[in-house]
């Protein structure tokens, strides 16, 4: 008896209409695609360099030592009763994976542009794994934080259950930005220059440097449209144990909506533009 023999499969691709969501069932079928892309970014990124993945834990590090030098004993800029290298640097965490994964990601497009124009695969995955690739460089980080915490004596908290949640915010919000700010990228190179002013400016509206409590109560609110913001409070109350002010859950609120809604718009706005990537790029 002759082994029977199956039909070839045909794919057809149609071109997309109107507003498309996400088809989280292709990215299903594309997952071992986001494994190796985000592998390679890894390898990209450490190749002949002298130090490797040292970097991941010296520019924090480094950062955490400037800051200390000049708004912890200079500017005597508050730290919420907690000492100002180990309260800067556990801000310092999430926000390097923010701007480092916002950084990638917006260029992830024009820098994979050989692809774009000869294979078909979801493109949203090139963003995606630029993003993914920079948790490495947090876990390696993230010990030098238990490390430091050690030596000052300060313990993770009760509710250090929640920080893979504000890790996810994080990179929520990321992800969001980035489709904005990819598919402008590819249509508009000046993105590319915009973008370290405007991850410098997004620094200093951010709660690294300083705390919230600086923030007059009245403009907390406002204060918390920035995502981040509730993501580098809630990171330092999770595993500092610092003691939530009133406006805190409520800030928390408004910056965790602020996420979604950048990243649900950043999906149907990237999904809209992607039809035109391969002739653009």
């Amino acid at each position: 008896m002759r082994n029977a023999v199956s039909e070839p499969r045909t794919i057809i691709l149609r071109p997309s209409s109107g507003l498309v969501a996400l088809d989280f069932r292709e990215l299903w079928i594309y997952r071992e695609l986001v494994y190796f892309l985000t592998w390679r970014s890894l390898k990209v990124r450490y190749k002949q360099t002298i130090l490797g993945v040292s970097w991941a834990v010296l520019e924090p590090f480094l950062t955490m030592v400037v800051f200390t030098i000049f708004f912890g004993n200079l500017a005597k800029v508050g730290s919420d009763n907690v000492p100002y290298p180990i309260w800067s640097y556990a801000g310092l965490l999430p926000w390097g994976l923010f701007s480092k994964a916002l950084s990638d990601a917006s260029r992830s497009l024009v820098q994979n542009s050989h692809m774009i124009t000869k294979i078909y695969f979801p493109r949203i995955i090139l963003p995606l794994s630029s993003i993914l690739a920079g948790l490495v460089d947090f876990a390696i980080a993230f010990v030098v934080l238990i490390g430091m915490m050690l030596f000052y004596n300060t313990y993770p908290t009760s509710v250090a259950w929640t920080l893979p949640l504000f890790l996810l915010l994080a990179l929520i919000t990321a992800l969001g930005v980035a489709l904005w700010l990819s598919a402008l990228n590819v249509k508009y190179r000046d993105v590319g220059y915009v973008l370290p002013f405007l991850t410098q400016f997004w620094l200093f509206i951010t709660p690294v440097v300083y705390p919230s409590s600086q923030i007059p109560e009245k403009w907390r609110l406002i204060y918390g449209l920035n995502p981040m913001t509730g993501v580098v409070e809630g990171f330092r109350w999770a595993l500092l144990g610092i003691h939530p002010q009133p406006t805190f859950f409520p800030m928390l609120a408004v910056s965790t909506g602020m996420a979604f809604l950048v990243l649900l718009t950043g999906i149907f706005y990237f999904r809209r533009m992607e039809r035109g990537f391969a002739d653009v790029v």
